[in-house]
Formats: C-alpha cells, structure tokens, sequence
C-alpha cells in the first residue's frame, strides 16, 4: 500500500487471463533474464505501490506461487473465465477500501516503474481516473480513484476498467509518457521478439 500523506493507494495486478493465444503458459513464461512475465509486471509494480492483490484464475498454481513469492496477496478469481472484468472486481473486493487503486496487467512487464509512479501520484493527488498515453494511445496501468469502488465491484464480462473509463471519460486525467511499454501486450511468443509496437 503506497502511503503519500495518508493517502492508500493498491496495487491490482490481473493476472488470471487464459493467455490461449500464446500457445503455453504465457505468465510464467520467462524472459532472457530468466524472469517470468508475471514476476516482472510485479515487481515494476511494487517498485511504485508497495501493496499488491494479484488475482489469478483457478488452477494457476504456478502463477501464484511465483507472485506470492513476490510479497503479493493472491487471490483466486473462480469467475475468471468470464473475462476482466470479473477478475478486476475479485481484486477490488479482496483488496478492500482504498483511496485508490493502479490495475496493472501481468503480461505487461515492460511498463516503467516512474510510468506506474506517475499513474499512481495521479491518484493520490485527487484524480478520479488516470492513465498514460504514448504518442496519443491510452495504456496501461490504469488507475481508480476509490471513490469509484462501488462500480468497479459490479464489473463483469471482458470489459475490465474500459466501461467506466467510457463512462467517466471527462474525469479521465491523461499522462503523456515516453513509455512505450504502456501499450506493448504480450499475446503471442513472437511479440517478445518484437520492437514495441507504436
């Protein structure tokens, strides 16, 4: 939990996805490092907000072992499959009240640690909803004044955030940033291959 004069911030890392299109276990999957994408995603995480429910699909042993390794509060989603949007409200109803929340995606592991900060201190400032943009394209993470806790625990489907950020758009305060890890999601093997998608 990030304290910035009292204010407490989570940090929600989605990790329950089904990842099929990546033809294994794509959370787990390591990088040239030798760290999986899930372990990175959290740790650049932590770096910004020290406390963190991560919320994983039934099953997913693996996973969770590895991000409860990583200091992560981890909670099983038993409505995973049915998309996003049910795991983001698993992670909020585990994570309790809050002044806000960073919801970052475990298979994005190239975001910043100063792009999540920022995000983060959007938050703690007084924002209702924030998220970084990269040459004009919204990306990840995202984060949830705690005022919005009570739609964000009626979430389902495949959405995640997007239904609130279309619903509350006007309170959306957007962070230009040179990261182009924001918007860099990991589907498939060859797109570790790749240059950051722009």
């Amino acid at each position: 939990m990030h304290r910035k004069h009292g204010v407490k911030i989570v940090g929600l890392l989605l990790a329950a996805g089904a990842g099929s299109r990546f033809g294994s276990d794509k959370l787990n999957h390591e990088l040239p490092h030798g760290v999986s994408l899930a372990v990175q995603a959290a740790r650049h995480l932590k770096a910004a907000v020290p406390r963190i429910v991560a919320v994983v699909r039934p099953g997913a042993e693996a996973t969770a072992r590895r991000l409860a390794a990583e200091d992560c509060e981890v909670v099983v989603c038993e409505r995973a499959e049915e998309g996003m949007g049910a795991s983001l409200a698993c992670a909020v109803a585990a994570a309790g009240e809050a002044d806000g929340y960073v919801v970052a995606l475990a298979d994005m592991p190239f975001v910043r640690p100063s792009t999540i900060a920022a995000v983060r201190d959007a938050i703690a400032s007084g924002a209702m909803l924030a998220a970084p943009y990269f040459r004009a394209r919204r990306g990840h993470p995202v984060g949830l004044s705690g005022r919005l806790r009570a739609e964000m625990l009626v979430l389902s489907g495949d959405e995640g955030a997007r239904k609130i950020l279309v619903t509350r758009g006007s309170d959306l305060v957007k962070l230009p940033v040179g990261d182009p890890g924001v918007i860099r999601d990991i589907d498939r093997p060859e797109d570790l291959a790749l240059a950051p998608r722009v």
